[in-house]
């Protein structure tokens, strides 16, 4: 499963401060949970911000007064007890009727875990699916999955304030990362001490879901040849995505220590840093905790290499529904699916507002929904998420999780010297390679 996930912990010490507790364990896809011409749902989702956790739970209860046929039971559970309790819920057969899921689903779906949706969800509601959103719920024509969102994972985010301390025009974000460079040779004599100009991606793991897009931008392509049959990283463009990090490094434009998490904004929030990267999301949060700074936040899409050889520098992450493999209630399962996100529109309107309009709708009955809705006039940021990030964003690579980490490692060994680029990009070919001869890609490389 992608390691993603980790952006969901920011929501983890609420849930504990509110009692959450994941319930029904023993209730899933193994049972037939019918009784009194009633079949009961079980619907596993992850915690996460109160605003979507509030969400989730009103969704379960209008979908139950709506009909006396099915009923779901809501989960919420811990993000970082998600990955441990569903494995050991599907290990025993019994995992929940219908869950969310992040990142790709190949993996998933080659391992047997998710039901197919034709025939449990009506065509013309797949059908509403955008073609950005359908490299992550289908596969060979069939759906497995039916995405609630897509969400750019590297955005720029930056202070006014800030930029215009150091002369810097204030509603214009660098284009290029030899702008970016400028900039922060710029921003630098301007700040005090514990605040940089910068605060990006700094680890492996991060590294390797949220930096796909830039290897994209610096080299046309990602981490495997088109037959996956080989890595494809000792080329000119990722040498120099890797070494532009290393002068955010060497030129201390970025903290040694990471201020916050990538996914969260509280560096930004406490003005620590004048140039924030994280995913489309991290406006929500700022419009939640640090609502003083919305009008001072300038946001846009994150820097192209200077000879951008692919036309986006970021990555749609998304969040879907599935429905388990196992389930005995697959058609109930689905059923709630297409009223609860491929329905009405005016169920998720809420959903988006309450977001701060920081995520895509994957349908475009929803996104004008969305748009015409009296607040959407109070975020303008929406526009440059829906408009000018997400439709050139590239969906995120279907290969193995370990080919991105190998990347990731790469990068981050370069960023901070523990590595040159030559033996960085020699250790992740090792690497990759040893997942090519493990998992056989090249049977398993995109047909097209």
């Amino acid at each position: 499963m992608h390691k993603r996930n980790s952006r969901l912990l920011l929501a983890v010490a609420a849930a504990a401060a509110a009692g959450t507790v994941l319930a029904g364990c023993s209730a899933g896809g193994g049972d037939d949970s019918s009784a009194d011409g009633v079949t009961t749902v079980q619907f596993w989702h992850r915690t996460f911000t109160p605003v979507e956790n509030e969400w989730y739970a009103d969704i379960v209860k209008k979908f139950n007064a709506s009909q006396d046929e099915i009923k779901v039971v809501d989960t919420e559970v811990p993000a970082d007890a998600w990955d441990q309790k569903m494995k050991s819920a599907q290990a025993a057969g019994k995992a929940p009727d219908i869950y969310t899921h992040p990142g790709q689903i190949q993996d998933a779906v080659n391992a047997g875990q998710l039901h197919e949706l034709n025939g449990i969800v009506s065509d013309d509601a797949l059908g509403e699916i955008i073609d950005a959103a359908k490299p992550v719920s289908e596969i060979d024509g069939k759906y497995y999955a039916y995405p609630l969102l897509l969400e750019p994972q590297a955005v720029l985010f930056w202070n006014k304030d800030m930029l215009q301390a150091a002369g810097l025009d204030p509603e214009t974000g660098p284009t290029t990362w030899s702008e970016l460079l400028d900039m922060c040779a710029k921003i630098q004599p301007t700040l005090s001490d514990g605040q940089y100009c910068i605060s990006p991606a700094g680890d492996a793991v991060t590294f390797a879901w949220s930096s796909v897009g830039q290897q994209f931008n610096f080299s046309g392509h990602t981490a495997l040849t088109d037959d996956w049959s080989a890595p494809d990283i000792d080329n000119d463009g990722y040498r120099s995505l890797m070494e532009s990090y290393k002068r955010l490094w060497d030129e201390d434009y970025m903290p040694k220590q990471a201020l916050a998490a990538y996914v969260e904004g509280k560096d930004f929030g406490e003005q620590k840093v004048a140039f924030k990267v994280s995913g489309s999301w991290m406006m929500s949060e700022i419009g939640s905790d640090y609502a003083d700074l919305l009008s001072k936040t300038g946001i846009g899409a994150f820097p192209n290499a200077d000879d951008a050889a692919g036309d986006t520098a970021t990555t749609l992450g998304n969040f879907k529904w599935v429905v388990d493999a196992k389930s005995k209630n697959a058609e109930a399962a689905g059923e709630f699916l297409e009223w609860a996100i491929a329905g009405d529109p005016a169920n998720l309107v809420p959903f988006f507002v309450n977001t701060q309009f920081t995520k895509v709708p994957v349908r475009t009955s929803v996104q004008e929904a969305v748009a015409a809705d009296p607040k959407a006039a109070d975020a303008p940021w929406s526009s440059v998420i829906v408009d000018d990030i997400a439709p050139t964003a590239i969906p995120e690579p279907t290969y193995p999780w370990d080919v991105s980490l190998a990347v990731g490692t790469a990068m981050e060994s370069v960023m901070k010297g523990a590595a040159s680029t030559d033996d960085a990009i020699k250790t992740a070919e090792d690497a990759i390679n040893t997942v090519i001869q493990r998992d056989d890609l090249p049977s398993k490389a995109p047909k097209s």
